[in-house]
C-alpha cells in the first residue's frame, strides 16, 4: 500500500515576513527555505504532523488560500475538544494572534495570516450540531 502526504502551498507576498508570523506567531518550526538572489522565495513551516510550504511564486494567488487544521485528541471525547480548541486559542492570543470563532456545524478557530490566507483549526471528531455551514469570510 502507498501513503499519500500532502503539503500544500499557500501563496504570500513575502516569505520571510510570513515565516516571522508561522514560526513566531504559531509556533510551527522551518525545516528548510529556499533562497534566490538573496530573497526568500519558497519554505517549509512544519507543527505536529501538519506541513505547508510558503511560497511567493505566483502573486495572482495569495491570500486565497483556506485551509482546515485538524486537532487530533485522544482520547477523542467533547471535552478534549473544547479543551484542545480553548488551549490553541490561549496559546495564540497570548503571542497577540487574533482568533475568530466561526462554525461548520461544528466549532472551528479561524486564524488570518498576514496575506489574508485563513486557517480553520477544527476538532475532526466533533459531529455537526446542524445541518448548516457558516463561514467567517
Amino acid at each position: 500500500m502507498t501513503d499519500w502526504f500532502a503539503r500544500p502551498v499557500l501563496h504570500v507576498t513575502d516569505v520571510k515576513t510570513s515565516l516571522r508570523f508561522y514560526v513566531n506567531g504559531l509556533g510551527f518550526t522551518s525545516p528548510w527555505c529556499y533562497d534566490e538572489d538573496g530573497q526568500a522565495r519558497v519554505a517549509q513551516v512544519d507543527r505536529q504532523g501538519c506541513a505547508l510550504i510558503l511560497a511567493d511564486t505566483w502573486p495572482e494567488k495569495t491570500g486565497k488560500a483556506l485551509m482546515f487544521i485538524s486537532l487530533n485528541v485522544e482520547p477523542a471525547t467533547p471535552e478534549g475538544a473544547t479543551a484542545a480548541l480553548d488551549a490553541l486559542r490561549a496559546e495564540l492570543e497570548a503571542k497577540g494572534i487574533p482568533v475568530k470563532e466561526s462554525s461548520w456545524g461544528y466549532r472551528v478557530l479561524v486564524v488570518d495570516d498576514p496575506d489574508g490566507n485563513q486557517l480553520f483549526f477544527n476538532y475532526p471528531k466533533e459531529t455537526a450540531s446542524s445541518g448548516t455551514v457558516r463561514g467567517s469570510r
